[in-house]
């Protein structure tokens, strides 16, 4: 999301398996041009255990910017890239309904999926359309949530019955030894992945991308990738090669 050359490398990536007969849908955060925004308007950054703490001017502006320019800036790109994309947030057709996070005393509007309804993506993927969903969502009371875009492609990936979930990050995947990237596990299952967090060998943000996987595969995903988006066309060897690129989780 950072760097405009593999940005548009996912992009091209997408809209090349889109071409290719794949229905992908695309979910994506926005923290560093929110941050960007925040700075412009004099308002520090603050978080809590990897969570931005949210207050209501600081959602009002993650709204603006996820929904309004994040999310508009990578229609346009698809498009050009010969992709017909549509951009949506999960207000949109009731999409994701949101509730307060455990935390909210301390986290403020940062919210948790209560409930997925895709009926409205259904008509979008069959027609060759590829979904591109911002990560905010309100509650029954119409009050606006921040979301963790790897909770909400989780869920989403479920409520499709989609056959793959990718997660794109900036690690290589799931170390066995953090400080080792030789140590890259390829494959592991569900089982496995506790083990790891057992015994500390998954830490810090991998926790909240690993869980978000093993949710979406106990919920009939076949299987969950984290892989390195920080490698031009991660995308096309994770899913057309035998090897892949990063960690693969299976049941």
């Amino acid at each position: 999301m950072k760097d405009p050359k593999l940005q548009a490398s996912v992009v091209s990536d997408l809209v090349l398996l889109s071409c290719v007969g794949l229905r992908p849908v695309l979910v994506h955060g926005g923290g560093p041009e929110i941050n960007r925004w925040l700075k412009q308007l004099n308002i520090e950054p603050l978080f809590h255990d990897g969570l931005r703490v949210t207050d209501a001017e600081t959602m009002e502006i993650v709204s603006m910017v996820l929904v309004g320019k994040v999310n508009k800036d990578l229609v346009n790109l698809m498009n050009k890239a010969g992709g017909t994309a549509v951009g949506l947030s999960g207000m949109d057709g009731r999409l994701l309904m949101a509730r307060p996070n455990p935390n909210s005393a301390q986290l403020g509007f940062v919210g948790d999926v209560d409930r997925v309804d895709p009926t409205m993506l259904h008509p979008l993927i069959n027609n060759g359309h590829i979904p591109v969903i911002a990560s905010v969502a309100a509650d029954e009371a119409g009050q606006s949530y921040n979301i963790n875009a790897d909770t909400v492609a989780g869920e989403l990936a479920a409520a499709l019955g989609a056959e793959k979930l990718i997660l794109l990050t900036d690690v290589a995947g799931i170390l066995e030894y953090r400080d080792d990237p030789n140590s890259l596990v390829k494959e592991t299952d569900i089982a496995g992945v506790k083990k790891l967090i057992a015994e500390k060998k998954v830490a810090g943000g991998m926790i909240p991308k690993v869980n978000c996987c093993v949710r979406a595969i106990e919920q009939g995903v076949s299987t969950a990738s984290i892989i390195d988006g920080r490698v031009q066309h991660s995308l096309l060897h994770e899913i057309m090669s035998e090897d892949g690129l990063g960690t693969m989780i299976t049941a």
